[in-house]
């Protein structure tokens, strides 16, 4: 057999374990493994799994992931988001769709200090569903606007997803966090102009809440005081270069915990279990990269990712046809698979043709997890909408998951927008790296 039938058999086999409901880490360490001992030899095969393995974990470069998680998690027990939708409501929640619109808000504040998307829309379903359902929402606006909402911290730096990127493709990791700030913002003002939209057209959906003085919602900026300082010390010192990624991700991790201490926000058990639900995460994630560094190997020597990208090189069509072959490619996949998976089995198949083509690598890795974002949002997997739907249980008696599929669809729509503007018009990614770098 050809190197190139051996890589397509392995492609087969691992989406056919996926089927199975193997993780997906195992999956692609196992087939690579195999298919690299088929391709040269076993002795090479295990050289190669316990080198990549041990390499991974023992990366300095890969500590920002776990860091970058603690805050997070430090910020989820400490309240933070509970708070950051407190400010956002006291200055939309007069307004029709008002806590909808308070919770895209306060998913993309929560965002800048968690970096996860599941985790993003765990918080804002636990603190808006139960608001959104005592003022009357309907249930496909209140479920539909969490889900969508949570999938901002995909894109809000600091984003695990943009972290993993940068290290597959070698990109700095700082220009990558500097360019997802102005999407994560136009993202933010769509979802907020669809809720008007949909609440002008069917003013049933979200129902005015309670109206504030001017004083009172000047006090509650109070609330983002602390969350404001952590991300501009972690920002702050990546934009200057007084950080590395990884230190940045340390003094944010601790500034969070002092905030949380200082307040007396954080209990031990708080304390404890953030450091259970980093440890998890972090164990997964780095799982998922061992495998994907292996069983990219793999496809290297099969010469499939050379292949594809001379093959789509050498297409008598516009560079910009052969893009949105890939988007599709990732569009597809994002409903199958998780966004992190994807982005790990994906760009070293396609980073190479997208060099080739001339795109710039720190855009397309935004336009990357814009697209996957959409993957966490639509069945079957969409992972936001199981999270929504689980916390809907306990939080409002339940909402049933066909209503959340079917609130997502216009947030879905503002996404595909957002995307089309920032593919045609790319200096809104570019503007920030070019001029803190």
């Amino acid at each position: 057999m050809t190197p190139t039938l051996i890589g397509i058999i392995g492609i087969v086999v691992m989406l056919a374990l996926f089927m199975t409901r193997m993780p997906v880490a195992y999956v692609m360490a196992i087939v690579g493994w195999a298919g690299f001992s088929i391709m040269i030899n076993q002795r090479a095969g295990l050289a190669i799994l316990s080198r990549d393995f041990y390499e991974t974990f023992s990366s300095y470069g890969l500590t920002t992931i776990p860091l970058f998680i603690l805050m997070g998690q430090f910020a989820f027990n400490a309240g933070i988001g509970r708070r950051l939708y407190d400010t956002a409501y006291k200055f939309t929640g007069s307004t029709r769709g008002g806590l909808a619109m308070a919770t895209v808000m306060a998913c993309t504040a929560f965002g800048a200090v968690c970096g996860s998307s599941p985790a993003t829309a765990a918080t804002m379903a636990t603190v808006g569903l139960p608001e959104m359902k005592r003022y009357n929402y309907a249930d496909e606006l209140a479920a539909g606007s969490v889900a969508s909402g949570g999938g901002l911290g995909m894109i809000m730096p600091p984003s695990v997803v943009l972290i993993v990127y940068g290290i597959l493709t070698e990109q700095s990791i700082g220009a990558l966090f500097v360019a997802g700030i102005l999407p994560a913002v136009l993202l933010t003002v769509l979802f907020v102009l669809c809720v008007v939209v949909l609440c002008r057209l069917h003013p049933e959906q979200g129902p005015p809440g309670d109206a504030f003085t001017w004083g009172q919602k000047i006090r509650s900026l109070s609330n983002m005081g602390d969350t404001l300082l952590v991300f501009a010390l972690v920002m702050g010192g990546l934009f200057t270069g007084f950080f590395t990624p990884t230190e940045a991700a340390a003094v944010g991790a601790f500034g969070v915990l002092a905030v949380a201490v200082i307040r007396r926000r954080l209990s031990w058990d708080g304390f404890v279990k953030s450091l259970y639900e980093t440890l998890r995460t972090s164990c997964m994630v780095m799982f998922l990269i061992a495998g994907a560094v292996l069983f990219g190997k793999f496809l290297a020597v099969t010469r499939i990712p050379f292949n594809i990208a001379s093959w789509i090189g050498g297409l008598d069509q516009p560079p910009f046809v052969i893009l949105l072959v890939m988007i599709l490619v990732y569009l597809i996949g994002g409903c199958v698979m998780d966004a992190l998976a994807l982005v790990m089995l994906t760009v070293p198949i396609f980073y190479p043709v997208v060099i080739t083509l001339g795109y710039d690598p720190i855009w397309f890795g935004i336009i990357i997890v814009l697209v996957t974002q959409m993957g966490v949002i639509t069945p079957p997997v969409g992972i936001n909408v199981y999270v929504v739907y689980g916390i809907s249980q306990t939080a409002v008696g339940g909402i049933p998951l066909e209503k959340i599929f079917r609130g997502i669809l216009p947030f879905l729509i503002a996404i595909i927008v957002g995307t089309m503007i920032m593919m045609i018009f790319p200096r809104i990614i570019l503007v920030l790296p070019d001029l803190m770098y």
